[in-house]
């Protein structure tokens, strides 16, 4: 679980760095893994 968090705050951060630097197609693929990550983490917590 602890490895999960920090590969989606990790995917966050480069999300808000690509935010800053106006490249959109690379936030837009940032957000999808960020997406990725929180489901993964949903479903360690639910089983």
């Amino acid at each position: 679980m602890k490895e999960l968090i920090k590969l989606y705050e990790t995917a966050k951060s480069k999300a808000l760095n690509f935010m800053n630097n106006g490249q959109l197609n690379a936030y837009f693929d940032a957000l999808i893994e960020m997406n990725y990550y929180k489901n993964l983490m949903i479903a360690v917590r639910s089983n």
